[in-house]
């Protein structure tokens, strides 16, 4: 990684892998790799999420019988996940957008306090 590359930041409970395949395994840490570079990804992998916020987007990953996504947050200097689900439905589970909404502002809050403390002591 260089240090450069954005970080990731996980807002959900510890970091853990879902039982992604193999493949799916693969794809989701190849389009991770590139949003941490700065690549904007585009459609069929990645779609904005404006619902949920700002800067909000999902990665689309088919995985043999079912289909995960991973709603993530582009912030200034890191790359936010929000939430990793198996979608079962066309539409985002409205649960799913009001927990990424509450993630998201929790992230906001947290930046600017964090923001504002370091202008003060400068």
């Amino acid at each position: 990684m260089s240090p450069r590359d954005k970080p990731l930041a996980w807002l959900r409970g510890e970091v853990k892998t879902p039982p992604f395949s193999q493949d799916a395994r693969i794809e989701a840490g190849f389009l991770l790799r590139r949003l941490q570079r700065g690549e904007s990804i585009g459609l069929p992998h990645s779609r904005p999420m404006p619902a949920i916020g700002a800067g909000c987007h999902e990665l689309r990953i088919d995985d043999r019988e079912q289909t995960w996504r991973i709603v993530y947050h582009i912030a200034r200097d890191a790359i936010v996940i929000l939430d990793v689900f198996s979608k079962k439905t066309p539409a985002t589970p409205p649960t799913v957008i009001t927990e990424c909404r509450k993630r998201l502002e929790t992230f906001l809050t947290l930046t600017r306090t964090k923001d504002a403390h370091a202008k003060r002591t400068t």
